[in-house]
């Protein structure tokens, strides 16, 4: 008996995280704009996405053992994965862009390639967790290991910059008045080439 009490708890907090988490997401997609709801909604949306952050313990401190606890938990379980209402990420509100700079000047720009639509949600859903990660040493880190695949595609450039950009969409009434998505640049990175360890480093 006592077992099945603590399945049964054990159940009812792991569907709660998932369903706070899908709302804090859904909340958050409609805070940003990019949906057909009204824009009153916002403020709304707004509040209700702070209060379940709060709830979920993403307002705690970095080093509080509730938090990390927590974090782990969902990591593990795959719970923070950035699912919302409909789908993973859909929407793509992060652009990176890796400038090639070559030893005889030439510049060329490269986008993170995929091989597969498969492997570019998985690539649309790692943007989207790195432009809303607050850690800048994680960010540059995860920004390193995609310009690191990108240098073994081309091995004689000698650096490379990494642009990660927010992408806003325009709503329904300004996209029909013709205004399209536009693009703020939110990080850079620059990764030299070194010869010695062959592979990319922060200078």
């Amino acid at each position: 008996m006592r077992q099945k009490n603590v399945c049964t708890a054990w159940f009812a907090l792991h569907f709660l995280l998932i369903v706070s988490f899908s709302c804090r997401d859904t909340l958050r997609l409609v805070t940003q704009g990019p949906t057909i709801l009204p824009s009153s909604f916002k403020d709304f949306s707004q509040k209700a996405e702070g209060i379940a952050s709060i709830a979920l313990g993403q307002r705690l401190a970095a080093s509080n053992p509730v938090r990390r606890a927590l974090t782990t938990y969902l990591h593990l379980a795959g719970i923070e994965t950035g699912y919302g209402y409909f789908a993973p990420n859909v929407p793509g509100t992060y652009k990176l862009v890796f400038e090639l700079h070559y030893p005889d000047g030439r510049m060329e720009y490269e986008l993170p390639q995929v091989s597969n639509a498969a492997a570019g949600l998985r690539v649309m859903s790692l943007l989207d967790q790195i432009g809303r990660t607050k850690h800048d040493a994680l960010r540059e880190i995860l920004v390193k290991m995609l310009a690191q695949s990108v240098w073994r595609e081309h091995p004689d450039v000698k650096t490379i910059r990494a642009v990660l950009e927010s992408v806003t969409l325009p709503s329904v009434r300004e996209f029909e008045q013709g205004k399209r998505a536009s693009n703020q640049v939110l990080y850079t990175y620059e990764f030299s080439v070194s010869e010695e360890r062959n592979e990319p480093e922060v200078p």
